[in-house]
């Protein structure tokens, strides 16, 4: 799985690298990407993941690439998808951007017992994806203010004026969804995790 992992990322970051539509953006976007692969790699012997939590890492990682390759305005088969005026991949992002971060909340609360009792800790999970949302939407927003006009392929907007709003809607959306379709499923691979 890690070798899986680590060759998966870079053939994507690489591939993502030759000739993206705009390199300002491209860097903005797989800058997450990087880093959270730093931080997996450098924690990997010390604090080992779920399987499946490093999976959707991995597809979230992947998805940021993308957007840096292409812009999140312009990535092929989401124009016009589904009647939209607009191209809507960075939706599919921010859904990623609560589902992942659901699950990493869910794993470092449960494994480090930081909340106890099943409905404080959802609360807690989908509190900080939502919170993780927001603050992404604040480097969004101060990115723009120092590069000016630089930034409008990485903020996306496409001149919808609720994208902001939207973005947060669905990364709550995404840390739903995560919650109540992978607990059980998490659950029992982290039960593997604990047993000695």
């Amino acid at each position: 799985m890690k070798y899986f992992w680590v060759l998966t990322f870079a053939v994507v970051l690489i591939w993502s690298g030759i000739d993206p539509k705009d390199q300002f953006t491209w860097f903005l976007e797989v800058v997450p990407a990087i880093i959270g692969a730093v931080i997996l790699a450098s924690t990997y012997n010390s604090f080992r993941l779920t399987s499946l939590l490093y999976g959707f890492i991995l597809a979230h990682c992947i998805v940021l690439m993308i957007g840096g390759h292409y812009t999140y305005a312009e990535v092929p088969f989401f124009d016009g998808l589904f009647g939209a005026e607009r191209n809507n991949y960075d939706k599919v992002g921010h859904f990623f951007q609560g589902f992942v971060p659901a699950l990493i909340a869910r794993e470092l609360l449960i494994r480090k017992n930081v909340v106890n009792g099943d409905r404080w800790r959802v609360l807690f999970i989908i509190s900080v994806s939502l919170a993780f949302s927001a603050f992404y939407e604040l480097i969004e927003w101060w990115v723009a203010l120092m590069t000016g006009e630089n930034a409008e392929a990485f903020l996306g907007t496409q001149g919808y004026i609720w994208d902001t709003q939207s973005d947060m809607g669905l990364a709550l959306l995404g840390a739903i969804v995560s919650v109540l379709l992978l607990s059980k499923f998490h659950d029992r691979q982290l039960n593997d995790i604990a047993k000695p």
